[in-house]
């Protein structure tokens, strides 16, 4: 009974975590600062949130110093992937083409993953991958005006494929928040450093927050980071990774779903839109259900 509990509150954690992630890029749409300063205020915020963490300082410690060169690289790429999406989100003033865009990361982490971790490539998610550029064709029939936000989604959605499979091969037993701390922190540091070439190619209208951004970067930076962080690495605890990957393969389609009914977004998307998520959304999720499938049916054979 209490396996049973405590499986129960596991779904729950991992499902508000990940309704959690999927509210970002609605806030993305509602702080008025530019994509530069909107993470830099989030990356700080949200190392903040996570130093308090039970052993975060402590894993800090024992993280070799090649894999803390390593994690300092991959945290820059998590700062450019963050960078991308809001800006995907303020040059389309939509959250939704942004998160459809998002969605195609599974595509590029069949291809890059691979070669990263030196694995067999594999024809299911190379297939899959090859639906999703179908929806990907469907996705640009929404209008040229928002042709600039779909291609820096994709660039968004290649560093977080990126990122994701370099952590995946380094990660290994480090502590997974005290990763996070630093790969954040870096990412910090990183926009600090380049803030005089920010300021003279890519000006930002304001770095310091104003009236109800320093709510909705609270609520970003704390709730929709650290807490999401926190709630979905507890809930791995009790759940499987074929529950884990089902549910968080379902963020792009909360974050799409509260953008239209929050932000009034159905107006303005046309029936290409809907059409060319579909298929993305459909081949995100039949990939763990196939993956189920196949070791399911492996194991009836080995017992044969």
């Amino acid at each position: 009974m209490s396996s049973l509990k405590n499986k129960q509150k596991a779904y729950l954690q991992l499902h508000l975590a990940v309704l959690l992630f999927g509210i970002t890029a609605i806030l993305g749409k509602l702080i008025t600062l530019d994509s530069i300063a909107l993470v830099w205020n989030r990356l700080w915020i949200a190392v903040l949130g996570l130093v308090f963490m039970p052993g975060a300082i402590r894993g800090l410690r024992t993280i070799s110093r090649k894999n803390l060169i390593r994690f300092v690289g991959i945290g820059f790429l998590v700062a450019l992937h963050w960078i991308t999406f809001y800006g995907s989100i303020k040059l389309g003033n939509n959250a939704s083409i942004t998160l459809a865009c998002l969605a195609t990361t599974s595509l590029f982490t069949s291809v890059l993953e691979p070669l990263i971790t030196k694995s067999k490539f594999k024809l299911m998610e190379l297939f899959l991958g090859a639906l999703v550029v179908v929806g990907i064709v469907f996705l640009t029939g929404v209008g040229a005006s928002y042709y600039p936000a779909i291609i820096v989604g994709l660039v968004s959605a290649l560093l977080a494929a990126l990122f994701s499979s370099l952590n995946k091969k380094y990660l290994q037993t480090n502590n997974s928040i005290s990763v996070s701390i630093l790969e954040l922190f870096s990412g910090f540091v990183l926009i600090s450093l380049c803030f005089p070439l920010i300021q003279n190619f890519l000006p930002q209208n304001n770095w310091i927050p104003l009236y109800n951004d320093w709510l909705y970067l609270l609520i970003l930076g704390i709730c929709c980071t650290s807490v999401a962080y926190a709630l979905s690495l507890n809930a791995l605890k009790e759940l499987s990774a074929f529950v884990s990957n089902l549910s968080i393969n379902l963020e792009p389609v909360y974050g799409i779903l509260l953008a239209i009914w929050l932000l009034g977004e159905s107006k303005d998307l046309n029936s290409n839109f809907y059409i060319g998520t579909s298929i993305i959304l459909i081949s995100v999720l039949l990939h763990p259900i196939i993956t189920k499938i196949r070791k399911r049916n492996q194991l009836k054979e080995g017992k044969v």
